[in-house]
């Protein structure tokens, strides 16, 4: 596997642009592994993934993007074990670094490798994509300024797209935030926990777009889905920021009583 990178992309009911994300995804720099969770579909999402070179994992019913993120993971994880013990010199296989695409990316996915760079480099422990084609999603924006201003609660750092899924992460930045938090609040959640962790992200401008969301009334049920997921894990994480914070005002109280501090 000379490989170094892993592509993890979560699919449901993807079957008509599956295909040409993982082609897309295996064309990049370093990708030497193309894993696709199918998350329950009711389509060909997972036959046309596989006929497109990916290895598919599939779940027996929908679990959500944080669970088929956490499948996918470990589906690496055990395709890295194979490659060691199949290895005729029983030389080691590093870790992976973990490309997480959504599967509506198509072929825009092939543009998604400057994500990886940072973490390549050692800069960053995360990367987060921005977009930098936008486009208008039909929404009010109140999914995206719920999930920025928690961050911001949490860490006192704003993402420029908070919700984006397009992020490259080690192994060992992932697996400081398991659990991931469950379904649509799995970004914001990884976020927080990446980064009260003490590891770094960096945001990184990418020419990626997805299949635009409409304004009917699925798109509706499903902004009201990610809202109430992302709801979730702020409150999950509510009770440590604030015994962070009440750490962080018991050391500036004991800071300013010592002797000669101003």
């Amino acid at each position: 596997m000379p490989g170094d990178l892993a592509v993890i992309i979560p699919a449901f009911n993807e079957a008509e642009r599956v295909g040409a994300t993982v082609r897309a995804a295996a064309s990049l720099p370093g990708a030497d592994l193309v894993v696709v969770v199918d998350d329950g579909s009711a389509d060909d999402t997972a036959a046309v993934a596989e006929r497109a070179g990916a290895h598919v994992v599939r779940h027996a019913r929908n679990r959500g993007k944080a669970a088929a993120l956490e499948t996918g993971a470990e589906a690496v994880r055990l395709l890295e074990s194979a490659a060691v013990n199949g290895a005729a010199s029983g030389a080691g296989v590093a870790p992976h670094y973990l490309l997480f695409l959504d599967a509506d990316l198509g072929e825009t996915a092939a543009q998604a490798g400057p994500l990886a760079e940072p973490v390549r480099q050692g800069t960053a422990d995360m990367t987060i994509a921005v977009f930098s084609n936008r486009v208008r999603r039909g929404g009010f924006g109140i999914v995206t300024a719920t999930a920025g201003a928690g961050i911001e609660r949490a860490t006192g750092w704003r993402p420029a797209q908070p919700v984006n899924g397009q992020r490259c992460l080690t192994r060992a930045a992932f697996e400081a935030a398991l659990p991931l938090a469950a379904g649509w609040g799995v970004e914001t959640g990884l976020t927080i926990d990446v980064l009260r962790r003490g590891l770094r992200i960096t945001e990184v401008e990418v020419p990626l777009a997805h299949r635009a969301t409409g304004q009917d009334w699925r798109s509706q049920v499903h902004r009201a889905r990610q809202l109430a997921g992302i709801t979730r894990a702020l409150a999950v994480r509510e009770p440590a920021i604030q015994r962070a914070k009440l750490r962080a005002r018991q050391q500036n109280r004991a800071r300013a009583r010592r002797p000669g501090s101003s």
